[in-house]
Protein backbone atom coordinates (compact mmCIF):
# COMPACT_ATOMS: atom_id res chain seq x y z
CA UNK A 1 0.00 0.00 0.00
CA UNK A 2 1.21 3.47 -0.88
CA UNK A 3 -0.03 6.72 0.69
CA UNK A 4 0.98 10.16 -0.61
CA UNK A 5 0.90 13.38 1.36
CA UNK A 6 1.28 16.94 0.08
CA UNK A 7 1.91 20.34 1.64
CA UNK A 8 4.11 23.34 0.98
CA UNK A 9 6.52 22.06 3.64
CA UNK A 10 6.73 20.44 7.07
CA UNK A 11 3.01 20.76 7.80
CA UNK A 12 2.53 17.27 6.40
CA UNK A 13 4.70 15.69 9.09
CA UNK A 14 1.94 15.10 11.68
CA UNK A 15 -0.30 13.28 9.20
CA UNK A 16 2.63 11.35 7.72
CA UNK A 17 3.70 10.21 11.18
CA UNK A 18 0.11 9.24 11.97
CA UNK A 19 -0.05 7.08 8.84
CA UNK A 20 3.29 5.53 9.75
CA UNK A 21 2.03 4.66 13.23
CA UNK A 22 -1.19 3.13 11.88
CA UNK A 23 0.55 1.25 9.07
CA UNK A 24 4.31 0.84 9.57
CA UNK A 25 4.35 -1.23 6.39
CA UNK A 26 2.86 1.51 4.17
CA UNK A 27 5.09 3.17 1.58
CA UNK A 28 4.90 6.95 1.94
CA UNK A 29 5.37 9.67 -0.66
CA UNK A 30 5.80 13.17 0.74
CA UNK A 31 5.47 15.90 -1.87
CA UNK A 32 6.39 19.45 -0.82
CA UNK A 33 7.00 22.78 -2.53
CA UNK A 34 10.21 24.42 -1.27
CA UNK A 35 10.35 26.53 -4.45
CA UNK A 36 6.88 27.97 -3.84
CA UNK A 37 6.43 28.11 -0.06
CA UNK A 38 4.72 29.62 1.82
CA UNK A 39 1.31 29.11 0.27
CA UNK A 40 -0.59 31.14 2.87
CA UNK A 41 0.00 34.61 1.35
CA UNK A 42 -0.79 33.46 -2.21
CA UNK A 43 -4.08 34.11 -4.00
CA UNK A 44 -6.56 31.22 -4.14
CA UNK A 45 -5.80 30.65 -7.82
CA UNK A 46 -2.06 30.62 -7.13
CA UNK A 47 -2.49 28.18 -4.23
CA UNK A 48 -4.49 25.92 -6.52
CA UNK A 49 -1.82 26.00 -9.22
CA UNK A 50 0.95 25.12 -6.79
CA UNK A 51 -1.16 22.44 -5.10
CA UNK A 52 -1.95 20.83 -8.44
CA UNK A 53 1.73 20.74 -9.38
CA UNK A 54 2.70 19.12 -6.08
CA UNK A 55 -0.20 16.66 -6.32
CA UNK A 56 0.69 15.68 -9.87
CA UNK A 57 4.25 14.89 -8.80
CA UNK A 58 2.88 12.58 -6.11
CA UNK A 59 0.24 11.07 -8.39
CA UNK A 60 2.94 9.96 -10.83
CA UNK A 61 3.93 7.40 -8.19
CA UNK A 62 0.43 5.89 -8.29
CA UNK A 63 -0.50 6.10 -4.60
CA UNK A 64 -3.60 4.41 -3.21
CA UNK A 65 -4.68 7.71 -1.61
CA UNK A 66 -3.48 11.32 -1.42
CA UNK A 67 -3.69 13.38 1.77
CA UNK A 68 -3.85 17.15 1.32
CA UNK A 69 -2.08 17.82 4.61
CA UNK A 70 -2.56 21.58 4.47
CA UNK A 71 -5.52 23.65 5.57
CA UNK A 72 -4.83 26.41 3.01
CA UNK A 73 -4.68 23.95 0.11
CA UNK A 74 -7.77 22.15 1.35
CA UNK A 75 -9.71 25.42 1.47
CA UNK A 76 -8.73 26.62 -1.99
CA UNK A 77 -7.63 23.64 -4.08
CA UNK A 78 -9.55 20.57 -2.94
CA UNK A 79 -12.26 20.74 -5.65
CA UNK A 80 -9.63 21.07 -8.39
CA UNK A 81 -7.53 18.26 -6.95
CA UNK A 82 -10.50 15.91 -6.73
CA UNK A 83 -11.68 16.84 -10.21
CA UNK A 84 -8.31 15.89 -11.66
CA UNK A 85 -7.31 12.86 -9.59
CA UNK A 86 -10.48 11.08 -8.49
CA UNK A 87 -11.72 8.42 -8.78
CA UNK A 88 -8.34 6.89 -9.66
CA UNK A 89 -6.70 8.36 -6.56
CA UNK A 90 -8.88 9.18 -3.52
CA UNK A 91 -8.10 12.68 -2.22
CA UNK A 92 -8.46 13.38 1.51
CA UNK A 93 -8.54 17.02 2.63
CA UNK A 94 -7.75 18.53 6.02
CA UNK A 95 -10.51 20.34 7.93
CA UNK A 96 -9.94 22.06 11.32
CA UNK A 97 -11.38 19.90 14.09
CA UNK A 98 -14.02 22.44 15.08
CA UNK A 99 -16.86 19.89 15.27
CA UNK A 100 -15.28 17.58 17.90
CA UNK A 101 -13.97 20.56 19.86
CA UNK A 102 -17.41 22.14 20.02
CA UNK A 103 -18.99 18.81 20.96
CA UNK A 104 -17.06 18.96 24.21
CA UNK A 105 -18.64 22.29 25.12
CA UNK A 106 -16.82 25.56 25.40
CA UNK A 107 -15.20 27.94 25.44
CA UNK A 108 -13.12 26.99 22.38
CA UNK A 109 -10.25 28.84 20.74
CA UNK A 110 -9.28 28.24 17.12
CA UNK A 111 -5.62 28.96 16.42
CA UNK A 112 -5.05 29.54 12.71
CA UNK A 113 -3.19 31.72 10.26
CA UNK A 114 -4.48 35.30 10.04
CA UNK A 115 -5.99 34.66 6.60
CA UNK A 116 -7.84 31.55 7.77
CA UNK A 117 -9.04 33.20 10.99
CA UNK A 118 -11.00 35.81 9.08
CA UNK A 119 -12.08 33.55 6.24
CA UNK A 120 -15.67 32.71 5.30
CA UNK A 121 -14.51 29.07 5.34
CA UNK A 122 -13.76 29.11 9.06
CA UNK A 123 -16.83 31.17 9.87
CA UNK A 124 -18.97 28.64 8.02
CA UNK A 125 -17.49 25.76 10.03
CA UNK A 126 -18.20 27.62 13.26
CA UNK A 127 -21.79 28.33 12.18
CA UNK A 128 -22.36 24.70 11.18
CA UNK A 129 -20.73 22.89 14.07
CA UNK A 130 -20.39 25.26 17.04
CA UNK A 131 -23.79 26.86 17.50
CA UNK A 132 -24.31 27.81 21.12
CA UNK A 133 -20.61 27.38 21.95
CA UNK A 134 -18.32 30.29 22.77
CA UNK A 135 -15.66 30.29 20.03
CA UNK A 136 -12.75 32.70 19.66
CA UNK A 137 -10.64 32.86 16.51
CA UNK A 138 -7.01 33.46 17.40
CA UNK A 139 -4.75 34.65 14.56
CA UNK A 140 -1.20 33.34 14.82
CA UNK A 141 1.00 35.50 12.56
CA UNK A 142 4.42 34.01 11.93
CA UNK A 143 3.83 30.73 13.76
CA UNK A 144 3.65 28.47 10.69
CA UNK A 145 6.77 30.07 9.22
CA UNK A 146 8.64 29.70 12.52
CA UNK A 147 7.68 26.02 12.71
CA UNK A 148 8.72 25.53 9.09
CA UNK A 149 12.19 26.84 9.91
CA UNK A 150 12.34 25.19 13.36
CA UNK A 151 13.26 28.64 14.72
CA UNK A 152 12.96 28.09 18.46
CA UNK A 153 12.91 31.77 19.46
CA UNK A 154 10.39 32.69 16.76
CA UNK A 155 8.17 29.75 17.75
CA UNK A 156 8.20 30.83 21.40
CA UNK A 157 7.41 34.44 20.47
CA UNK A 158 4.56 33.51 18.12
CA UNK A 159 3.04 31.06 20.61
CA UNK A 160 3.25 33.64 23.42
CA UNK A 161 1.59 36.28 21.24
CA UNK A 162 -1.27 33.95 20.32
CA UNK A 163 -1.66 32.78 23.91
CA UNK A 164 -2.07 36.41 24.97
CA UNK A 165 -5.04 36.67 22.57
CA UNK A 166 -6.63 33.45 23.87
CA UNK A 167 -9.35 34.11 26.48
CA UNK A 168 -8.70 32.66 29.92
CA UNK A 169 -10.81 29.64 30.68
CA UNK A 170 -10.87 28.04 27.25
CA UNK A 171 -11.37 24.29 27.53
CA UNK A 172 -10.15 23.36 24.07
CA UNK A 173 -7.88 24.71 21.35
CA UNK A 174 -8.34 23.74 17.71
CA UNK A 175 -5.04 23.61 15.85
CA UNK A 176 -6.25 25.11 12.58
CA UNK A 177 -2.96 24.80 10.71
CA UNK A 178 -1.18 21.49 10.25
CA UNK A 179 2.16 23.07 11.21
CA UNK A 180 0.84 23.83 14.70
CA UNK A 181 0.53 20.16 15.59
CA UNK A 182 4.33 19.96 15.58
CA UNK A 183 4.46 22.35 18.56
CA UNK A 184 1.25 21.22 20.28
CA UNK A 185 2.81 20.79 23.69
CA UNK A 186 4.29 24.28 23.59
CA UNK A 187 0.83 25.60 22.81
CA UNK A 188 -0.63 23.59 25.66
CA UNK A 189 1.94 24.94 28.11
CA UNK A 190 1.29 28.53 27.01
CA UNK A 191 -2.51 28.35 27.26
CA UNK A 192 -3.08 26.01 30.21
CA UNK A 193 -4.28 27.98 33.24
CA UNK A 194 -3.07 26.91 36.69
CA UNK A 195 -5.81 25.11 38.58
CA UNK A 196 -7.98 24.65 35.49
CA UNK A 197 -9.03 21.38 33.92
CA UNK A 198 -6.46 19.98 31.47
CA UNK A 199 -6.63 21.77 28.14
CA UNK A 200 -7.76 19.63 25.20
CA UNK A 201 -5.97 20.17 21.88
CA UNK A 202 -7.72 19.16 18.67
CA UNK A 203 -5.55 18.43 15.65
CA UNK A 204 -6.48 16.74 12.40
CA UNK A 205 -3.60 14.35 11.72
CA UNK A 206 -5.01 11.18 13.28
CA UNK A 207 -8.45 11.55 11.70
CA UNK A 208 -6.98 12.37 8.29
CA UNK A 209 -4.64 9.37 8.42
CA UNK A 210 -7.48 7.03 9.37
CA UNK A 211 -9.67 8.42 6.59
CA UNK A 212 -6.88 7.95 4.03
CA UNK A 213 -6.58 4.28 5.00
CA UNK A 214 -10.33 3.83 4.65
CA UNK A 215 -10.33 5.46 1.23
CA UNK A 216 -7.43 3.22 0.22
CA UNK A 217 -9.40 0.15 1.33
CA UNK A 218 -7.00 -0.67 4.16
CA UNK A 219 -7.34 -1.27 7.89
CA UNK A 220 -5.02 0.00 10.62
CA UNK A 221 -2.29 -2.48 11.49
CA UNK A 222 0.02 -0.77 13.96
CA UNK A 223 1.77 -4.06 14.76
CA UNK A 224 2.78 -4.64 11.12
CA UNK A 225 6.46 -4.98 10.33
CA UNK A 226 8.10 -1.56 9.79
CA UNK A 227 8.92 -2.19 6.15
CA UNK A 228 7.37 0.97 4.67
CA UNK A 229 9.60 3.05 2.41
CA UNK A 230 9.80 6.84 2.04
CA UNK A 231 9.96 8.86 -1.19
CA UNK A 232 10.56 12.62 -0.92
CA UNK A 233 9.60 15.05 -3.69
CA UNK A 234 10.80 18.66 -3.51
CA UNK A 235 8.79 20.79 -5.97
CA UNK A 236 8.54 17.67 -8.10
CA UNK A 237 12.19 16.66 -7.82
CA UNK A 238 13.29 13.54 -5.92
CA UNK A 239 15.42 14.55 -2.96
CA UNK A 240 16.34 13.88 0.65
CA UNK A 241 14.19 14.58 3.67
CA UNK A 242 15.18 18.14 4.71
CA UNK A 243 17.31 18.24 7.84
CA UNK A 244 14.94 20.72 9.49
CA UNK A 245 12.37 17.94 10.00
CA UNK A 246 14.70 16.26 12.48
CA UNK A 247 13.81 19.01 14.94
CA UNK A 248 10.46 17.25 15.42
CA UNK A 249 9.63 13.77 16.69
CA UNK A 250 7.37 13.23 13.66
CA UNK A 251 10.24 14.00 11.31
CA UNK A 252 12.61 11.69 13.15
CA UNK A 253 10.04 8.90 12.85
CA UNK A 254 9.95 9.34 9.08
CA UNK A 255 13.72 9.64 8.83
CA UNK A 256 14.03 6.07 10.08
CA UNK A 257 12.21 4.70 7.04
CA UNK A 258 13.85 2.80 4.21
CA UNK A 259 14.43 5.08 1.18
CA UNK A 260 12.22 4.14 -1.74
CA UNK A 261 13.77 2.85 -4.93
CA UNK A 262 14.05 5.40 -7.75
CA UNK A 263 10.74 5.89 -9.54
CA UNK A 264 10.37 4.92 -13.16
CA UNK A 265 7.34 6.08 -15.11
Amino acid sequence: MKIALMDSGTGLLPAAAAVRRLRPDADLIVSTDPDGMPWGPRTPDDVTAHALAVARAAAAHRPDALIVACNTASVHALPALRAELEPSIPVVGTVPAIKPAAAGGGPVAIWATPATTGSPYQQDLIARFAQGVAVTGVPCPGLADAVEQADEDAIDAAVAAAAALTPPGVRAVVLGCTHYELVAERIRAAVQQPGSAPLVLHGSAEAVAAQALRRAGAEPAPAAAPTGTLQVLLSGRPGPLPEVVLAYAEGRLLAGAVPAAPHTA
